[in-house]
């Protein structure tokens, strides 16, 4: 029976468009200097990803995607379970990175399960992104998370209308108190207690026009800050993620020789330690044969201040000049550069990396990064951070 099973299984993909793809990653970075928490210089890390995708009909579409993950420095737990809403404080060794079912008629399209969401057309910051947590463990390095969700989609060529509705919570994930990527005042000791994560749903809606002369949005989120702030009891620290609304705007404009991009959100909260205020980025692009640049700034306007203490990197990169470049040299190498530098001086955080394929399976990347800065400044208070990395990846 069970062999009838596998025989029938293998039958229907064969009938459908099956395809898969994957990788297998060695990665080792290097710090030069201790950190106050984290004497440790170097981390190794081994990540392996599949993912595969059927489609049984052109109107239907499946995709299931894991991760595996190891690492020398107790990033990764050291127990077998495989995490299905990445609520871990490290990170899981064994991930669903996705699960979905896509059905598509004519100008609607519904997706439901695990997946990524990103809203937004800004290249260097996404005030928008409302449904898209990243993994903090690394502060300046990171990944998206993927939430669960169903989303609708309903549009042609010119409007789209975009609704998502996120039953649970999934929050970003922060840098671990006992590891360098956290900076903690000399001569406290800290305990943290458990994440209080909310219950509840999310919603969001986003509405997308492409014109002849511009590409604009407006978009409306009600729901959670998957970025936390931090409450103080007498047993220890907290983190909780108020419940928020924002509304949000961006746009895109061709011009002669440039793109402009802008993008802007609003926040406000009824919580009585959650901050109301404006982010916003625009940026100018420009592709110049295998170049490419783009400069912008990233700003911020705080309407009702509220908050004491909190973890948010995007805010922490607002009121900064944010550029990215990047070259192709040929079909195997390529650089990229990335700059981040506050407006008055007192962060910066530099980032170069080259890569390079060898045949149609491997690529090694080096990325070389500098922070400086003064200690009360959100990138300045990684200066110990500075730090080189060395990736192998295998992909099939």
């Amino acid at each position: 029976m069970k062999w009838g099973l596998v025989v029938l299984f293998a039958a229907t993909c064969a009938a459908g468009d099956f395809s898969e793809r994957g990788f297998l990653e060695f990665m080792g970075d290097f710090y030069p200097r201790e950190a106050p928490n984290d004497s440790g210089h170097a981390v190794g890390e081994a990540s392996f990803r599949y993912e595969m995708f059927y489609k049984p009909a052109p109107w239907l579409q499946f995709s299931v995607g894991a991760d595996a993950h190891s690492d020398s420095h107790l990033q990764v737990e050291r127990r077998l379970h495989l995490s299905l809403w990445d609520r871990e404080v490290q990170r899981p060794a064994f991930a669903l990175r996705e699960a979905s079912v896509t059905v598509s008629v004519k100008k609607l399209t519904l997706q439901l399960g695990k997946q990524f969401i990103r809203w937004g057309k800004a290249d260097l910051l996404n005030p928008t992104d409302r449904f898209a947590p990243r993994d903090y463990i690394n502060v300046v390095e990171n990944d998206f998370l993927p939430v669960g969700a169903a989303r609708l989609t309903y549009g042609g060529a010119s409007d789209t209308l975009d609704l998502v509705w996120e039953p649970r919570f999934t929050p970003s994930r922060v840098p671990l108190l006992n590891q360098r990527w956290t900076v903690v005042p000399g001569g406290i000791t800290l305990h943290e207690l458990g994440p209080d994560y909310p219950g509840g749903s999310q919603f969001g809606a986003r509405w997308n026009h492409v014109g002849r002369l511009a590409e604009f949005s407006f978009s409306a989120f009600d729901g959670y800050n998957h970025l936390p702030l931090i409450r103080g009891t007498a047993a220890g620290f907290q983190l909780f993620y108020p419940r928020i609304r924002t509304y949000g705007a961006d746009t895109a404009v061709p011009l002669k020789f440039l793109t402009f991009r802008g993008e802007v959100a609003y926040f406000t909260s009824h919580n009585p330690q959650a901050d109301q205020y404006c982010l916003y980025v625009v940026q100018l692009e420009r592709q110049a044969g295998e170049w490419f640049f783009t400069a912008g700034y990233a700003g911020q306007a705080v309407t009702e201040h509220r908050s004491v203490a909190d973890f948010n990197p995007e805010r922490g990169l607002a009121r900064s000049i944010l550029t990215h470049a990047g070259y192709t040299i040929d079909t195997n190498r390529s650089v990229n550069f990335e700059a981040a530098v506050r407006q008055n001086g007192r962060g910066a955080w530099i980032k170069a990396e080259y890569s390079q394929a060898f045949g149609q399976h491997w690529r090694a990347t080096l990325i070389l990064g500098l922070i400086r800065g003064e200690p009360d400044d959100f990138l300045g208070q990684y200066w110990r951070n500075s730090y080189g990395m060395l990736r192998f990846r295998y992909s099939f």
